[in-house]
């Protein structure tokens, strides 16, 4: 492109994922060498197929080609994958001229919120199915008598966002820069992602049961060997089970969507967000059931699954080492995981000592859906807080209108710049979206609470200073990480989420504690 490169003769070079490819420049559809050539180092080609036909020249070419920042983003990746190689040439001539990045991304507050609020209901509708299902299972005995069971409930539904939609996001990339264009390429890359994720959720299943056990029973101070037999094989059989069928649901959407001429990258994480929830729920809840079940008459089946699936774990990690894609993420990538399970079984230990109460029954339906929410939307600002800094720097490199200390509130949300314009129409979605939800849930009769005016404006207030924090906090963690050499892209979102999980249950909890105390007690409430 004419902005990244430097000729003594005409030449074109095609930059793509650290590599240069030579472009006819004469035909109406460009083509691009099978033989790459390093992004950093003097490319001398001869005058050959590519220019001779078209040009009739036979000199010698000499293209210094500069790395362009853009690309610099997927070099730094632990994925190894480029999200900018599905972009097309006008993206790329942007994105190697840094000083124009920022124009590039100018949108309308109006066009931001029409390309958000369709997949923003779509996962909301999910996260209401979820919520209805638990107000449901919260009765059984399983969760009556083992109430740490609620303890896995948000770590479980965390792995979402943590393993399926990191999933549908690298097959997304890998996709749209034609790396499973062939039946090989596809095949390599399907079995390495979901040998990973099987991996991941099985130690994060294993990890969050110690976890229901700790915030569970030790303070209570005593200890049933059963029960921890139990929770450990629901979550670890839930969370295997739920990663391996919406992986195979994200490979089927991501090849379907590439058959058919859509973009992956705008159905695959909105068809994630809107099925986990349901579906981790609904195994966990069946699998703890059938478990229980089993506890009295063969109580050896309980420790039979934990090892069936302890067993298999070590044959996910050889297929997951031999595609590099996937091999640094498996060295790598298990911190952000682990510490945004720990956070969320917080909010999940919260949860349990709330339902437990009958006083206060009437919270499960909507933890689901105001936990959901928040995630959804703190996650697409981090994508876009990411993505405008990728486009103006390198992880490390500070750009010009970076804030290097903690930013300001009225920064955050009321200064013109365009991560603030998306905050503000983001925190706007609120309430209009936890309306429809609200009202949904109301007339399929779910839960045990009335929506009196007191309570929908208590539950809104919860709702809006979850979000107001999760985008503030979003604003300093992304460019903290960015500022020390981080890539926000693969750290940020678990940590959101988590907070968004505590943040969304604990202050939940606090609005049916306050409705209790004022008297806001009619018949439902608990019943």
């Amino acid at each position: 492109m004419s902005t990244s490169t430097e000729q003594k003769e005409v030449g074109l070079v095609y930059h793509v994922n650290g590599n240069a490819y030579p472009i006819d420049a004469n035909s109406d559809d460009f083509t691009v060498s099978i033989t790459p050539s390093s992004s950093k180092e003097l490319v001398e080609r001869e005058g050959s197929d590519y220019l001779t036909e078209e040009r009739g020249q036979l000199e010698r070419t000499e293209v210094v080609v500069r790395d362009s920042r853009a690309n610099a983003k997927g070099l730094r990746e632990e994925d190894a994958l480029l999200e900018n190689g599905s972009q097309s040439i006008d993206s790329d001539d942007i994105s190697s001229n840094p000083s124009r990045a920022p124009d590039s991304l100018k949108e309308t507050s109006f066009s931001i919120g029409l390309q958000v609020v369709f997949p923003f209901l779509l996962a909301g509708f999910g996260t209401v199915a979820a919520g209805m299902v638990l107000d449901i299972v919260q009765h059984w005995n399983v969760f009556k008598e083992v109430t740490e069971v609620f303890i896995l409930v948000p770590a479980l539904l965390g792995l979402k966002g943590n393993l399926e939609m990191t999933l549908a996001s690298r097959l997304s990339t890998a996709a749209n820069i034609g790396q499973m264009d062939s039946a090989a390429e596809q095949w390599t890359m399907i079995t390495g992602n979901l040998a990973l994720i099987q991996v991941q959720a099985t130690v994060v299943g294993f990890l969050a049961s110690v976890a229901a056990v700790v915030f569970g029973w030790i303070p209570e101070g005593h200890f049933q060997l059963e029960h921890a037999v139990l929770l450990c094989a629901s979550s670890m059989a839930t969370a295997f089970i739920a990663s391996l069928i919406l992986g195979v649901i994200m490979v089927g959407v991501i090849i379907g969507s590439r058959k058919i001429g859509i973009n992956p990258d705008n159905v695959a994480t909105p068809i994630a967000a809107s099925l986990g929830d349901l579906i981790t729920l609904a195994l966990l809840s069946g699998i703890s059931w059938g478990l229980y079940i089993q506890l009295k008459a063969h109580p050896y089946i309980n420790p039979l699954v934990c090892a069936f699936f302890v067993v298999l774990a070590p044959l996910w990690i050889i297929i997951s080492k031999k595609n590099p894609a996937t091999r640094e993420v498996l060295y790598s990538g298990w911190e952000p995981v682990i510490i945004a399970m720990t956070i969320s079984s917080v909010g999940g230990l919260i949860l349990d000592k709330t339902v437990s109460d009958p006083n206060f029954a009437g919270i499960a339906v909507f933890t689901p859906v105001i936990n959901g929410v928040g995630g959804n939307l703190v996650a697409v600002q981090a994508s876009r807080i990411s993505t405008y800094l990728h486009l103006s720097a390198v992880p490390g490199a500070t750009p010009g209108d970076m804030h290097k200390t903690c930013p300001s509130p009225c920064r955050t949300f009321c200064s013109p710049d365009l991560n603030s314009r998306s905050s503000r129409v983001l925190f706007l979605l609120v309430v209009p979206g936890h309306l429809v939800f609200l009202y949904i849930i109301n007339s399929m009769q779910g839960g045990h609470t009335t929506l009196t005016p007191i309570f929908i404006a208590f539950y809104m207030m919860a709702a809006l200073l979850q979000v107001l924090i999760l985008l503030y906090v979003a604003d300093w963690m992304i460019h903290w990480m960015w500022g020390r050499g981080m890539d926000p892209d693969n750290f940020s979102i678990p940590y959101l989420t988590a907070l968004g999980d505590l943040l969304g249950t604990g202050f939940l909890a606090l609005s049916f504690h306050i409705l209790w105390l004022i008297g806001d007690r009619d018949a439902d409430v608990g019943d």
